[in-house]
């Protein structure tokens, strides 16, 4: 029964307008076998031997590059089917991820989907199943297309821009020593790209950046692109622009990355040379830096302990002559 599914579908779906209903139905059919209804478990045999058939018919590919032609629905149906093949195990096998490492177009087709209001939605949700495997992960992060997010993160549509963030983010944090690698691997392109989004004029594209930048550097995977972030002056004139930003909730994010090159034992000279340079009045800004946040016991305490650092700055004694 699957295979007749499977060959009307494949034939159905590049045709013409009036047989959406037909490809729905088909497409329901298969939701089913691979998912099962309320009352009745997915048959074991039967979802074998439908995955067997989708990869022999790479119906996979087939869907996503028609997604556009599929009804509301059916597009539903396709993320829910596509979305449990993914899943689908065999002992510690993952069948399905062994299929689109050997067919990555796959990767490819959903991550330019971003590209198409009709479909980005739909892409973003299949997108991220995929990134819950490191192969599937390390394909996406370190191709050329990644760097397509940084456009993508600030499309002008809301929703498609938000989903685009949280497929970017997914890459940069979920499998930790890959990420550390990559960014290491690749710090002086992707930082230059990043600084871009801090400098975005969309408000929510620029608070989520500089959230996740805070992540990034705090997380202790990330050790090495951190030290070198926080060397550098530029990056911590930036920050200190920001503390003093329009919005409080920029001001609070800048803050948690700012903390990140008060506390580090090992300044460098230029670092250090901009923080005595502005020492007092530092200590003043942050006395009064969103004193409203009393509740927040962290914070104040974070707060309390950089004032306490900055304010006991020394410029370090002049080596001795031999």
């Amino acid at each position: 029964m699957q295979p007749l599914i499977l060959t009307k579908c494949c034939s159905l779906i590049s045709s013409c307008h009036q047989v959406a209903e037909e490809v729905s139905k088909n497409l329901s059919s298969l939701k089913e076998v691979l998912c099962g209804t309320g009352d009745k478990e997915p048959q074991t045999e039967a979802v074998a031997q439908l995955a067997q058939e989708l990869y022999n018919t790479n119906l996979l590919i087939a869907l996503i590059a028609n997604l556009q032609r599929i009804d509301f629905e059916g597009k539903k149906d396709v993320v829910q089917l596509f979305s449990n093949i993914v899943r689908r195990q065999i002992g510690t096998r993952t069948p399905t991820v062994e299929y689109i490492s050997s067919h990555p177009q796959i990767l490819f087709m959903l991550l330019k989907g971003y590209e198409s209001a009709e479909v980005a939605l739909n892409c973003g949700m299949m997108l991220r199943e995929c990134l819950r495997h490191e192969p599937l992960a390390r394909s996406v992060l370190f191709s050329e297309d990644f760097y397509c997010f940084f456009r993508y993160v600030e499309l002008s549509t809301f929703d498609i821009a938000s989903d685009a963030f949280a497929s970017f983010k997914d890459l940069l944090t979920r499998h930790k020593i890959m990420c550390a690698d990559f960014l290491e691997t690749n710090y002086d392109r992707v930082f230059t790209e990043y600084e871009k989004l801090l400098h975005s004029e969309n408000y929510v594209t620029k608070r989520q950046s500089l959230k996740l930048l805070g992540e990034l550097l705090l997380d202790r995977h990330n050790f090495t692109v951190m030290t070198k972030y926080i060397s550098r002056a530029e990056n911590l004139k930036m920050m200190m622009n920001m503390l003093r930003d329009n919005s409080r909730n920029i001001q609070f994010e800048a803050f948690h990355v700012f903390k990140v090159f008060v506390a580090n034992p090992n300044k460098t000279q230029p670092v250090l040379d901009i923080l005595l340079k502005n020492q007092a009045k530092l200590v003043d800004f942050l006395s009064h830096f969103q004193t409203d946040r009393s509740e927040d016991e962290q914070f104040c305490d974070e707060k309390n302990y950089l004032i306490k650092q900055i304010r006991d700055l020394k410029r370090p004694p002049p080596p001795e002559e031999a």
